[in-house]
């Protein structure tokens, strides 16, 4: 089968086409036909080499986000049968199978159902950022009614997951964006009050918008050096949430504001190999939410084949987008 790899770390241009063996199946795996996926940083960050000590050996298949055909069961498969059209989040680390390919094996537990009311590369827009967003809003921010809920980078691919979310326990929901076109995208999904951190400075929208007192969450999708603005941003004993804290960092403001301070890892469950149904649990839940129409997700323009994995890496590192980039598989 083919297979878009990468061999070294490096840039955009490490991906190459090769021939592969089809991967055999093992208990409790589904061979799956695969027929999109996106593009996710955790990605751009596992092939620029920031992560290597989960990356897939060498020749690596990556990608997580995916949507798919069951073809084949292996033993103790419970869940699926061939012909169910499915997306997930299959991994792309470690020993697992990554989506740039014609065929992957998955995990049955990493997997639901295709939401009906979706084609395929939109559903393999939703993995990650959605069980990434759902993971910090729904399960551990303890959000109540009424809430001020900051999130930073509200329009970016987990941002905007987040403030749907956000809405969804009415909290008040306060975005952050860099642009126009950004506030507009976080507006049109509910955030009550959008702040270009650009022209106004943390001090300036706390005082605004919480008469100093801070506000009661902050979601960072960022992370690293913005984690001093959460800091200051949350009020005290407040929660500050990240998706991003591989920085060093003076800590000194969590303890003279005991704030609460929670990291988002999803592929945890994938790394320590425990707890693995969470990922599928998760993804049912976002899976009717979709069919509802209560959740929805931003698609650029622009979508690539998976032939073109090194052309989509540059787009998106140039900064050319504000939505999830779809990866169509013309390997099969």
């Amino acid at each position: 089968m083919k297979a878009m790899v990468i061999n070294k770390f490096g840039g955009p241009e490490v991906f190459e086409l090769v021939d592969m063996p089809k991967p055999e199946l093992k208990p409790g795996y589904v061979l799956v036909r695969v027929m999109a996926s996106s593009v996710n940083p955790f990605e751009v960050k596992l092939r620029s080499g920031l992560l290597p000590e989960i990356t897939p050996p060498f020749p690596a298949v990556l990608n997580a986000d995916f949507s798919g055909i069951v073809i084949k069961n292996g033993e103790n498969v419970e869940l699926y049968r061939p012909g169910d059209e499915v997306f997930g989040f299959i991994g792309g680390l470690l020993d697992e199978s990554g989506a740039l390919t014609e065929y992957a094996i998955v995990d049955e537990e990493l997997l639901c159902m295709k939401p009906n009311n979706v084609d395929f590369k939109t559903a393999a827009l939703f993995p990650l950022v959605s069980i990434t967003a759902y993971r910090a809003i729904m399960e551990k921010s303890n959000i109540k009614p009424n809430d001020k809920v900051l999130i930073h980078g509200a329009a970016g691919g987990v941002g905007h997951m987040a403030v749907q979310f956000a809405k969804m326990l009415n909290a008040t929901v306060y975005a952050t964006v860099s642009s126009d076109e950004k506030a507009e995208i976080a507006e049109h999904l509910g955030a009550d009050y959008v702040i270009n951190y650009k022209k106004v400075s943390v001090d300036q929208y706390v005082k605004e918008f919480t008469d100093g007192k801070g506000f009661d969450v902050v979601f960072d999708t960022i992370g690293c050096e913005n984690l001093i603005n959460s800091f200051k941003a949350v009020k005290p004993e407040g929660l500050v949430l990240t998706t991003n804290s591989r920085v060093s960092l003076d800590l000194t403001l969590i303890h003279h504001k005991s704030i609460t301070f929670k990291t988002i890892y999803i592929v945890l469950p994938i790394v320590n190999n425990e707890h693995r149904y969470e990922i599928g649990n998760t993804l049912n839940e976002i899976k009717k939410l979709i069919e509802t129409g209560d959740l929805t997700i931003y698609r650029d323009e622009n979508e690539f084949s998976f032939s073109e994995i090194a052309k989509a890496h540059q787009y998106y590192q140039d900064g050319n987008t504000t939505a999830k980039i779809s990866l169509i598989n013309d390997l099969i």
